[in-house]
């Protein structure tokens, strides 16, 4: 049951996530979504520390560096109100925080189910790399069109 909640927040929170910095792209602040995004992925986070471990793993890294790119995230939004600086502080956030979400997602994806197990046993092989690879792209695409459409609507309102 835990592993479920953890993993439909993670889901919940890709997907506003996704939706967040599309609006931020096209200029548009979404906050609910963005209050959606937030306390999904910050869950998400949180919860993933909940699962039995004896030694620090790269899953436990991501989520120390998600906390504290949506610390800043919260931060730039209700303290800063996006001022200066604290744009971009959110765009890239946004955008960061859903692609180490993202890229847990294909690592997962690649441990379970079986046609991409077969395809990459050891998450060594081509396929997974393509895959991580094409992701990463589409993202730092998403954080370029983020920044710029965010910065315009706001000077546009200023």
């Amino acid at each position: 049951m835990f592993t479920l909640i953890h993993v439909v927040l993670s889901l919940v929170g890709i997907v506003a996530g996704l939706v967040v910095a599309g609006g931020l792209a096209g200029g548009k602040l979404l906050d609910r979504w963005a209050l959606v995004f937030l306390v999904t992925t910050v869950a998400t986070s949180v919860t993933g520390f909940g699962f039995p471990f004896v030694t620090l793993l790269p899953s436990h890294i991501v989520g120390i560096v998600s906390l504290v790119v949506l610390a800043a995230v919260i931060v730039a939004q209700y303290v800063k109100h996006f001022a200066g600086a604290w744009r971009r502080i959110y765009a890239a956030g946004v955008v960061l925080a859903t692609y180490l979400n993202s890229f847990v997602l294909v690592v997962q994806l690649f441990r379970r189910l079986p046609a991409l197990i077969v395809a990459a046993p050891t998450q060594s092989e081509p396929p997974f790399a393509i895959t991580q690879g094409l992701v990463f792209v589409l993202f730092v695409w998403l954080a370029l069109a983020a920044d710029k459409g965010f910065r315009a609507a706001l000077a546009g309102m200023v």
